[in-house]
């Protein structure tokens, strides 16, 4: 690739850089282990692009911060583990109703509570969908190595932006820690989507008007000359609270629509060997990386086993499950925590085939022998 660079990167660092690459220049967040390297290294990175980096008193303020910063027009996001997660949903929810674009970043680690704090989880799957309260439309990602933490981060940027609305990247500590070689792309070769702008005059702009359809409002930053409201009450067109019925059900539909029907765009995932597949995998993140060591076993002993790795976590990709569950005998959900991934496959596959899972949540990884010994059990 032209003007590419080749580099030994922590996948922590890869999706810092990712995110400058994206255009992120407002980074506001607080040291949690496994996430830290992400908020020393914007520390550091962001004064050398001209952004800010803030760190802020604790987790709450920090996800207030990344909200204030996109709001004056910064493209902008925060990092975190599990504990912290947990303390950004109120504002994350805020983010989604009034929506303002940011990433959310959670390096996964073992729960509840304080749990494991250096060891891998991926136990914060259904917490990406439904943390915060209320009806509302979420994006989940979910990158598989190094490279991708930093692909996928451009991605999370890019649907941020289009959908205006906060988009989680989900990692676990494997993916955060571990260290591969990446080739960057060339600053022109990456597709980077901004969030669109108001084109009629201030006077006329009304801050939440768009087609009821699934549209997405233009958007201003703070001190274009373009004033209006932001409040985290159920508002109408104009942003200005209200009780109104008819207003507040097509407010909600309409954030459920923009990403019901963009579901083409937004879901994004790898498959091998599914053709002729009787048992598939279907893991996600560094599980994945297991799940496909596991399928070549398979293949050398001559068992036809396929693999599904979800990019895109949420949405569910109900669709492609559904014509797997079809085909294959069997899926095996393999995941490190109890087994909250395989609910969904569970619900779309139910009645068509078996669904079994593989769950550790004890802190350490599910090896590709545990997954190979799964498949030789259901033969």
């Amino acid at each position: 690739m032209k003007n590419s660079q080749a580099r030994l990167m922590q996948g922590n660092e890869a999706c810092l850089e990712g995110a400058i690459a994206a255009g992120m220049r407002f980074f506001a967040g607080y040291p949690i282990t496994p996430s830290t390297e992400i908020a020393e290294g914007a520390s550091e990175r962001l004064p050398q692009v001209g952004g800010k980096f803030i760190q802020m008193e604790d987790e709450i303020g920090s996800m207030a911060a990344v909200i204030g910063g996109s709001l004056a027009g910064l493209k902008s996001m925060t990092a975190t583990s599990g504990p912290g997660m947990s303390l950004k949903l109120e504002n994350i929810g805020y983010a989604s109703l009034t929506e303002i674009p940011c990433v959310i970043v959670n390096v996964q680690r073992g729960g509840p509570s304080t749990g494991l704090p250096t060891l891998p989880a991926q136990s914060d799957i259904m917490q990406a969908r439904w943390g915060a309260h209320g009806d509302h439309p979420a994006i989940a990602l979910y990158p598989a190595s190094v490279s991708e933490a930093y692909s996928v981060t451009v991605t999370a940027f890019n649907l941020a932006e289009k959908y205006r609305m906060p988009v989680i990247l989900l990692m676990d500590e494997v993916i955060g820690h571990m260290r591969e070689r990446v080739v960057l792309p060339a600053p022109e070769e990456l597709e980077i989507i901004n969030r669109a702008k108001p084109t009629v005059p201030p006077e006329e702009y009304l801050p939440y008007k768009a087609d009821p359809d699934g549209g997405v409002p233009e958007m201003p930053a703070f001190g274009e000359g373009y004033r209006y409201h932001v409040t985290g009450l159920i508002h109408s067109e104009n942003g200005f609270p209200t009780t109104d019925a008819k207003k507040t059900a097509a407010l909600l539909n309409r954030l459920m629509k923009k990403i019901e029907n963009n579901l083409d765009d937004i879901i994004k995932y790898e498959e091998e060997g599914l053709e002729d597949a009787q048992i598939v995998l279907v893991a996600y993140g560094s599980t994945a990386r297991s799940a496909k060591s596991a399928m070549e076993m398979a293949k050398e002993q001559g068992i036809p086993v396929g693999l599904f790795r979800p990019i895109t976590i949420w949405p569910f990709a109900e669709e492609k499950i559904k014509e797997i569950a079809k085909k294959a005998k069997t899926i095996i959900v393999p995941e490190m925590n109890l087994g909250q991934y395989r609910l969904e496959v569970e619900r779309v596959a139910a009645g068509k085939c078996e669904v079994l899972g593989i769950n550790r949540a004890d802190g350490e990884i599910i090896t590709p022998e545990d997954i190979f010994e799964k498949i030789k059990g259901v033969l």
